[in-house]
């Protein structure tokens, strides 16, 4: 990824003068907590800046170049409509077509003749051997159950939807009658309009978050481990994350001595994050997160990979967002510790900085905040 001061060097050097839009798209349920937090997030980065705000739509205007910050990764089609061309128009990311933007981009399908959609690149799930899970990606039945059928052997087997968000809309499949059960239980047509992916299931595992985020002049790097929360239906949802920052890119991480175990992870990544890249003419992303899981095989053997990318805004971006004001007011800052949470039930604690704090029509009371671990200075 091209840094953003080598982009800003190339046009310049000057930091222009932006109005600062959210646009939450055709398919944002307004009045909910994602609504508000994009609303919340996409203030912070304009102030941030010292840039306009701009509200809640996805235009610019004449004379003052928009930065947009949308709820999800953008089709190239949506991003020239909404004139972003480079990676500094926007925090989150432009794909080519629209599956490169989830889960499925990560496995490859069930053989060369499986039914996917335009644009798919079938080298490039062996590309990626080595840096996820074995798996596959699927848009039918008879595929799901291919696919299940030469994964079982290393045990019990996760099936994720692609619109599937925070662990919504996955499974962990012991047996061909229980995936018969799951997939006879989905919506008509949910497969081949939209797809899922089968993949190795893990024990005892951890999630990692690591990622780069880069918005004006602030660009930083993190390693994290997220935590996971119950609902108010009992349910186990996202409950945040709590990540190491520092300034730069991923190069920063590589010399920032990382613990021992993840070190590799961090390769995994680096390797994942370059084949994109290589695969998809015309990708760019100023916000690059990836969820790398770890843990232990049917077989207790040690395993990891590259679960899913999130090329926009999303549950961590609280805390990225505070790490880059904390960096912009105090430039003798190289590192910092800072967390992100979704509460349902409680009160956010004293200094926590709170982006929503509200009834969620769908879900109900949730608070989510992000704060700094400690005084923010390395020790």
């Amino acid at each position: 990824m091209a840094a953003l001061a080598q982009d800003l060097k190339r046009r310049g050097g000057d930091l222009p003068a932006r109005r600062v839009r959210a646009w939450g798209g055709p398919r944002m349920r307004r009045g909910g907590h994602e609504h508000g937090t994009l609303l919340a997030l996409a203030r912070r980065l304009a102030e941030l800046n010292g840039w306009a705000w701009g509200g809640e739509s996805p235009g610019g205007e004449a004379g003052l170049r928009p930065y947009l910050v949308p709820q999800c990764t953008l089709e190239r089609e949506e991003a020239r409509a909404a004139g972003v061309e480079h990676p500094d128009d926007l925090f989150g990311g432009v794909v080519p077509h629209a599956f490169v933007g989830t889960k499925l981009v990560s496995h490859p399908a069930v053989g060369r003749h499986a039914a996917v959609p335009g644009g798919w690149v079938h080298g490039l799930g062996a590309a990626l051997e080595g840096t996820v899970l074995p798996g596959f990606s699927v848009f039918g039945a008879d595929e799901a159950h291919a696919a299940f059928q030469q994964l079982v052997p290393l045990g019990p087997v996760r099936l994720k939807l692609a619109r599937g968000i925070g662990g919504d809309g996955q499974w962990v499949v012991h047996d061909a009658a229980t995936l018969e059960r799951v997939l006879g239980a989905l919506p008509a047509g949910e497969l081949a309009a939209h797809g899922a992916s089968l993949e190795q299931n893990l024990e005892q595992a951890t999630t990692y978050s690591i990622g780069t985020a880069e918005c004006g002049r602030h660009a930083i790097a993190y390693t994290g481990v997220q935590r996971t929360t119950r609902r108010h239906d009992g349910a186990e949802a996202y409950g945040g994350s709590t990540l190491e920052v520092v300034r730069g890119g991923f190069d920063a991480l590589g010399v920032a001595g990382l613990p021992a175990e993840l070190a590799p992870i961090l390769d995994q990544v680096r390797r994942y994050d370059a084949r994109m890249d290589e695969a998809f003419e015309g990708f760019h992303a100023s916000r690059r997160n990836y969820d790398v899981v770890a843990g232990v095989d049917a077989a207790g053997r040690p395993c990891s990979g590259v679960l899913e990318q999130s090329w926009r805004i999303g549950g961590a971006s609280p805390a990225e967002i505070l790490a880059m004001e904390h960096f912009a007011a105090d430039r003798s800052l190289q590192r910092i510790r800072v967390s992100c949470h979704e509460s349902y039930g409680g009160r956010p604690p004293p200094g926590a900085v709170v982006h929503y704090d509200e009834e969620d029509p769908r879900v109900g009371r949730l608070v989510k905040y992000a704060m700094v671990e400690g005084n923010g200075h390395a020790s």
